[in-house]
């Protein structure tokens, strides 16, 4: 399916989801409390836009999300490849890996909060322990996922280093690492509002949990649409620039189950 068939299916879901929200709404019994109707959490909406409030919390969420995903993209990625291809460093950081791999980032927000203060800096530092290891996982996945057998033809034809990572390593080994870093920027979004429901003057997740000590959920419903809208909408624009800049990693996502 192709076209415009495709863009109404794909749609379909929240229409469909709206109208018995809306239907919802209108019968007998309906927990108007929790539940308002969608014409109610529109409107609240469209005050938290005109007065500006969802937009300061949004960016200091954004903020956020973004610091503590480029560090981990910028330290897992290395860390990954040192893991498939260096077997010293493999069996010295693996057993502590998987050890803090365990650990929910939530569960260190108290500690986070004694060493780096009340500040930004425990918060990203939670988006950073969250984001890191789907993308340090598939970093090494998709290096040992190279086919050595392609390698080896690659340097029987006397390609150098480069040529056999350009043509052979790096279309092989990409996918994988997508499919992580889009796992990690969804994780990022995840541990952040926690954190900000815990411990924050700013940000969705504060906004959150100070409609709740206000029984406002109109605004808490705003908030979690917002969520998950520049959530989808993130995960959306990074497949499109993957896609047009790595044209055979859609075959991968798919593979996948993205």
């Amino acid at each position: 399916m192709r076209g415009w068939g495709r863009r109404v299916l794909s749609v379909s879901g929240f229409v469909l989801l709206l109208l018995l929200w809306h239907w919802g709404s209108a019968r007998p019994g309906w927990n108007h409390f929790l539940f308002p109707a969608p014409l109610l959490v529109l409107r609240r909406m469209a005050s938290l836009l005109s007065g500006g409030v969802l937009a300061r919390h949004l960016s200091a969420s954004l903020m956020r999300v973004f610091s503590g995903f480029g560090i981990s993209v910028l330290v897992a990625f290395p860390m990954g490849i040192a893991l498939a291809l260096v077997p010293v460093f493999s069996l010295l950081a693996r057993p502590l890996l998987n050890f803090a791999r365990q650990i929910p980032p939530l569960a260190v927000v108290p500690l986070l909060i004694l060493g780096l203060g009340i500040g930004e800096a425990s918060r990203i530092a939670v988006v950073v322990m969250a984001s890191f290891f789907p993308i340090l996982l598939n970093a090494e996945n998709g290096i040992l996922h190279v086919d050595r057998r392609l390698l080896e033809v690659g340097k029987t034809l006397s390609f150098s280093r480069w040529a056999l990572f350009r043509r052979i390593a790096f279309p092989a080994f990409f996918p994988y690492f997508f499919v992580g870093v889009r796992l990690a920027l969804s994780y990022s979004w995840r541990s952040l509002i926690g954190a900000e429901i815990v411990a924050a003057s700013s940000g969705i997740g504060y906004m959150i949990r100070e409609a709740e000590t206000l029984s406002r959920s109109d605004t808490i419903i705003c908030g979690v649409l917002v969520l998950g809208c520049v959530g989808a909408f993130s995960d959306f624009l990074l497949a499109t620039v993957s896609a047009r800049l790595f044209p055979w990693s859609r075959s991968g996502e798919q593979a996948q189950g993205f």
